[in-house]
């Protein structure tokens, strides 16, 4: 049966990830958590992993009931309360200093900081991951999910599922009730050809990927609706009767006309 098999927020941009039983879905259309924090230069640019591959050096973890963020690197763990502008600001310094960038901590607790500020969560199916993941000699599952980083997993259905929800009379899909509708495919960064724990490139990797997607590309895809094979994940939005509802791992998986 399909089903929602995993739920994971990035609380701030381009740092780890954390997986959650279950997510409300805020006014902004976005899932609560995500993207919540942003880290800005003294330019108003975002600091990311697109910008520095020195993202990968950092482990982090956040506490969703505190709202603290703690961020390890070699023998240092440094903790800092995200949700009071004083630990925002003790934040900013310190990764300033590792960054080597004059940087400040944003908060939107709205919508969050997400790429595609008129959309919403992003999704792809487990059978996806680990199709591409056996397309490659030294990528695991686990690592390709953490190189997509999307917010909503579906078990229990096909490879290149959320493909279909995009382009013209596509459908959408529901989640424990909650309508979700494909906007656009999510083209790809640099970001997925690096390994997540050493910011290594994988060689070959967007060569090896533009093949084998084209080659694999479901025959229930619009074509149309994707400008390039360099594309993975569906970028979805919610609609504004829905938000405010909450999906949950565990949640059956419908498609809807």
């Amino acid at each position: 049966m399909a089903h929602v098999e995993r739920l994971t927020v990035y609380p701030v941009k381009a740092l780890d990830g954390t997986d959650c039983e279950s997510a409300s879905i805020r006014p902004g259309g976005t899932l609560a958590h995500d993207r919540e924090f942003a880290l800005f230069d003294d330019a108003g640019e975002v600091v990311n992993g697109k910008r520095t591959a020195r993202v990968h050096d950092l482990d982090t973890a956040y506490d969703p009931a505190d709202g603290t963020l703690t961020v390890e690197h070699g023998d240092e763990r440094k903790s800092f309360a995200l949700r009071e502008a004083a630990g925002r600001d003790r934040a900013a310094d310190w990764l300033g200093a590792f960054f080597d960038v004059d940087l400040t901590v944003e908060r939107d607790a709205s919508l969050g900081y997400v790429d595609r500020r008129e959309m919403g969560p992003s999704v792809i199916s487990t059978a996806t991951l680990e199709t591409v993941a056996g397309w490659f000699d030294d990528v695991t599952v686990d690592g390709l999910r953490r190189r997509m980083r999307a917010n909503v997993e579906v078990g229990g259905v096909p490879a290149f599922w959320e493909d279909r929800f995009v382009g013209a009379d596509a459908p959408a899909f529901e989640a424990g009730g909650v309508r979700i509708e494909g906007v656009t495919p999510c083209g790809r960064c640099v970001v997925p050809q690096r390994d997540p724990d050493t910011g290594e490139e994988t060689p070959e990797f967007r060569s090896r990927f533009l093949e084998r997607r084209e080659e694999t590309f479901p025959e229930w895809a619009d074509r149309d609706a994707f400008d390039h094979f360099y594309t993975l994940m569906l970028i979805a939005r919610v609609p504004e009767a829905d938000r405010g509802e909450t999906l949950a791992v565990g949640d059956p998986v419908s498609v809807v006309e």
